[in-house]
C-alpha cells in the first residue's frame, strides 16, 4: 500500500524505471518496474503496480507492514549493485579523481583498466552531453561485465570501449585527462605523455608503496609536474537519535592516488638556451 504524498509530482514512476528501494542505510535495493510483478525482501513484499504512475520519494508498506521508500536512483547508487568482475573504485576515490583531473561536459578521457565500470560510469556520467570517455580492458569477462553495467545506466552513448592492450598504444590524441588503474601504471605513462594535451592531468590509482616509487620516477622522466600523492580514508556515522557516533565497520585503505600535470617539453627558458 503507498502511502499518501502532497507533494506535487515532478516525474512519476514508469514501467521499465530504474528505482531504488530504501529500508535503511545498509539495506537498499535497485530493481527495474515490471507491470504485474512483485518485489520481495525480507521485510515483506510489494507489487510495482502500487507504485507505477506515482512520483519518486513516497513510501511504501509492505506484506509483513514495514515502510520501504522509493527514490530514484543515482550513479553512486548502482556501485554497490553493479556486477564486479575486480575491485571497483569507491566513491571517495572517483570523487577526488574528478576534480583534481577537472574532468567535466565535454571533456575528452582516457581510462586504462576498465574492470566492472564503476569508475567508467562516474566519469561518462560527468563528461555529458558532449565529452567522451575512452576505456581500454584486456580482459575479455570484464569487459562483458563493464559494457553491461555502462549499458544498464544508459551511459554507453558517451563511452567508447576498447577490448586492447593499451601498452601497445593509445589511439586517441589531445585529450584533457588520462586516468590509470592497473598494476604496472609506469609503462603506460610515456603513452599518457604523448596524447594529453600540454597541462592535461593524469590520475594514477595504486595500492601499494612500491608502485607508488615506480610511478614518481616515471613521471618525472616524461616531463610530468605538480605531482601529488594521497590517500583517503572515509569513515561514516551512525545517525542514530541519542547515539551519534561513527559507524562500527567502515572502509579502510582502497588505493593511493598520485596527480600530475604534463609540462611542456619544447617550452625553454632562456638560460636553457645558453648552456
Amino acid at each position: 500500500m503507498v502511502e499518501n504524498s502532497n507533494e506535487s509530482p515532478n516525474e512519476v514512476i514508469k514501467v521499465g524505471d530504474d528505482v531504488l528501494i530504501i529500508y535503511d542505510r545498509r539495506k537498499r535495493w535497485i530493481r527495474k518496474v515490471e507491470s504485474g510483478k512483485t518485489f520481495h525482501c525480507h521485510k515483506g513484499s510489494f507489487s510495482f503496480d502500487e507504485i507505477i504512475g506515482k512520483p519518486f520519494g513516497i513510501k511504501i508498506k509492505t506484506s509483513k507492514s514495514v515502510n520501504l521508500t522509493i527514490h530514484k536512483p543515482i550513479v553512486v547508487d548502482f556501485l554497490t549493485q553493479m556486477s564486479h568482475s575486480s575491485q571497483i573504485i569507491y566513491p571517495k576515490d572517483a570523487a577526488i579523481i574528478l576534480l583534481y583531473t577537472d574532468i567535466k561536459p565535454g571533456s575528452k578521457v582516457i581510462e586504462v583498466g576498465t574492470g566492472s565500470g564503476a569508475l567508467t560510469v562516474i566519469l561518462a556520467s560527468y563528461v555529458a552531453p558532449n565529452g567522451r570517455v575512452f576505456t581500454y580492458e584486456v580482459r575479455k569477462n570484464a569487459y562483458k561485465t563493464a559494457l553491461k553495467n555502462i549499458t544498464r545506466l544508459k551511459l554507453d552513448k558517451f563511452v567508447t570501449m576498447k577490448l586492447k592492450n593499451a601498452k601497445e598504444g593509445i589511439e586517441e590524441k589531445e585529450v584533457d585527462a588520462v586516468i590509470l588503474d592497473m598494476g604496472e601504471p609506469w609503462v603506460l605513462i610515456p603513452h599518457a605523455a604523448k596524447v594529453l594535451k600540454t597541462s592535461g592531468k593524469i590520475a594514477i590509482f595504486l595500492p601499494t608503496y612500491n608502485q607508488v616509487e615506480k610511478t614518481l620516477r616515471a613521471l618525472k622522466e616524461e616531463g610530468f609536474d605538480d605531482i601529488m600523492g594521497m590517500e583517503l580514508l572515509s569513515r561514516e556515522l551512525q545517525l542514530k537519535e541519542d547515539a551519534i557516533r561513527p559507524m562500527t565497520w567502515t572502509v579502510g585503505h582502497t588505493g593511493f592516488l598520485i596527480f600530475a600535470r604534463l609540462g611542456n617539453k619544447k617550452w625553454k627558458l632562456k638560460e636553457d638556451y645558453d648552456k
